[in-house]
């Protein structure tokens, strides 16, 4: 099992792969090992009226961090695109845990981020602004 230095060092990794959109989000929460993104304006109606959308974020926990992309949760279409080496690391609909990290893994959460990215900016219609 990795230690918390290098649970510090896969942050650092996972962390840049949200910092990208960081201008056209909301930062939810940056300290010390979490970071988190949501839209910048409450939904205006539906399910969520009054509340942000939690976009994703990368969190170190006590036996892993975790690497969250909520577009993955609502969209089969992108889950469907996740190779079988990350989908082992993957836990629930939208959530994945390290222990240590590949650079394929970095090149492909950011091929996905990307593409929830790009879905996430239709969420407005559906549940209120991005």
């Amino acid at each position: 099992m990795a230690g918390q230095e290098s649970f510090q060092e896969i942050f650092d990794a996972l962390k840049p792969v949200f910092e990208e959109y960081a201008g056209r989000l909301a930062i939810q929460a940056d300290k010390p090992g979490q970071y988190y993104q949501e839209t910048t304006a409450a939904a205006p109606s539906g399910p969520y009226k009054g509340r942000r959308l939690q976009f994703g974020g990368v969190k170190i926990g006590k036996a892993y961090v975790s690497f969250h992309l909520m577009p993955i949760y609502m969209n089969p279409k992108l889950q469907a695109t996740i190779s079988p080496d990350l989908k082992k690391r993957m836990q629930g609909k939208s959530c994945f845990n390290f222990t240590q990290v590949e650079p394929s893994h970095i090149a492909e959460l950011k091929k996905l981020t990307k593409a929830g990215f790009e879905e996430f900016k239709t969420w407005p219609q559906k549940f209120g602004s991005a």
